[in-house]
C-alpha cells in the first residue's frame, strides 16, 4: 500500500480543484493537468504524433516538461507540424531561422538532431516500418508490464525497455534519445501506465 500522508491520499496522489483524484506532478497548473487528464499515457498509434512526442521529449532533457509543453504550439508551428519529410529537407537556412524563432527552444545541437531524427524515421519508412512498428516491437506487451506503481519511488526513470530502445535508435542514426527520455516518451505515448493507484484517469 502507498504510504499514507496528511491528506489522507498514498504519497503522489493530489485532489485537485474539481475533487478528482491525480498524479501529484501536473499540481495546479491547468495546461499541466488538461495533458495528464486528455493525453498522458493514453496509446498513440499515429506516425506523426510519434515523432512530435520523440521530438518534444529530445528538447525537454535537462528542462521540465511544463517548459516544453507551454512551447507546443510554437513547435508545430517551426517544424512544420512534426512532419518528418518536411523536416528532413532542413537546411542551414532553416537551422538559423530556428535559432532565431522564439517559440521554441532554441538549442542548436537539438535543432540538428531533430531535421536527423527526421531523417532517420523516413529510413524506417523506406524500410516498410515505422516508429509506431519500431517501438511496439520492442516495448513489452502489456499483460507483462511491473505491477502498477502505487507511490512515486514505484515509477522508474528508465527501464530494460527503454534502453534497449536506446541502442536500437541509436544503431539507426537517431540522436538525443537515451533511456531517460525514451522512457518518459514510453509513459507519454502509453506504452506503459504510469498513472499512480489511485488515480482518476488512470485505465
Amino acid at each position: 500500500m502507498a504510504a499514507a500522508t496528511a491528506d489522507g491520499l498514498g504519497d503522489g496522489l493530489q485532489v485537485g480543484a474539481d475533487g478528482l483524484v491525480r498524479c501529484w506532478w501536473p499540481g495546479s497548473d491547468l495546461l499541466y493537468l488538461a495533458y495528464h487528464d486528455e493525453e498522458w499515457g493514453r496509446p498513440v498509434s499515429d506516425e506523426r504524433a510519434m515523432f512530435e512526442m520523440l521530438v518534444l521529449e529530445s528538447f525537454q532533457a535537462g528542462l521540465s516538461w511544463l517548459t516544453v509543453l507551454r512551447r507546443r504550439e510554437g513547435f508545430r508551428a517551426a517544424f512544420d507540424n512534426f512532419d518528418a519529410e518536411a523536416v528532413a529537407g532542413y537546411g542551414t537556412r532553416d537551422v538559423d531561422r530556428l535559432l532565431g524563432d522564439e517559440r521554441i527552444i532554441r538549442n542548436r545541437a537539438k535543432i540538428e538532431a531533430t531535421i536527423g531524427n527526421a531523417k532517420a524515421v523516413l529510413r524506417l519508412h523506406g524500410e516498410g516500418s515505422s516508429l509506431v512498428t519500431l517501438f511496439g516491437s520492442i516495448v513489452p506487451d502489456p499483460g507483462s508490464a511491473p505491477p502498477a506503481p502505487r507511490r512515486i519511488a514505484d515509477v522508474p526513470a528508465a527501464t530494460p525497455a527503454s534502453r534497449a530502445l536506446a541502442r536500437e535508435l541509436k544503431s539507426r542514426g537517431f540522436r538525443f534519445l537515451g533511456p531517460t527520455v525514451l522512457y518518459a516518451h514510453m509513459q507519454a505515448t502509453g506504452m506503459v501506465n504510469d498513472h499512480l493507484v489511485g488515480c482518476a484517469f488512470r485505465a
